[in-house]
């Protein structure tokens, strides 16, 4: 018994904390984080949201900013009709994750606003978002 409180000791004093960069975040200096969805199929879609969700457990949500651009097959995470999907996009926004949705996809699949989930910001072009929210400052993570 000693002997695995001890093998037990050691390995939790190798696992450390996470060091934060300054400045830290904080309510004032939130770190800023931008993830694409441009895969349609639910594995894709679930991974996205649940490393969102990951990341604001990590930060607090009132310590960072999340913004999701759907373009591409990934605007299915936007659909009312998704229920399933629909109520994890819902539930994300409650603390303020942004959804945006790419108008060029729309266009293309023929969606309309009133496809999409109450709340969704549009853009011209999901792509271009991702640019000038890196240029912003944002951080792009592609899970």
């Amino acid at each position: 018994m000693k002997k695995l409180l001890w093998i037990l000791a050691i390995v939790v004093s190798l696992v450390g904390d996470t060091e934060f960069a300054e400045p830290k975040p904080s309510i004032d200096n939130p770190r800023k984080i931008v993830f694409p969805i441009t895969h349609g199929d639910d594995e894709s879609i679930n991974h996205v949201l649940s490393s969102a969700n990951n990341v604001m457990k990590f930060y607090g949500p009132e310590n960072v900013r999340i913004a999701i651009i759907c373009y591409s097959k990934g605007i299915r995470t936007l659909l009312k009709k998704e229920k399933k999907i629909a109520v994890r996009v819902r539930s994300l926004m409650t603390y303020d994750v942004e959804f945006v949705a790419c108008a060029n996809t729309m266009r293309t699949l023929g969606i309309k606003k009133s496809d999409l989930i109450d709340g969704v910001e549009i853009v011209t072009a999901g792509i271009v978002e991702l640019v000038e929210r890196s240029l912003k400052g944002w951080i792009y993570i592609r899970p």
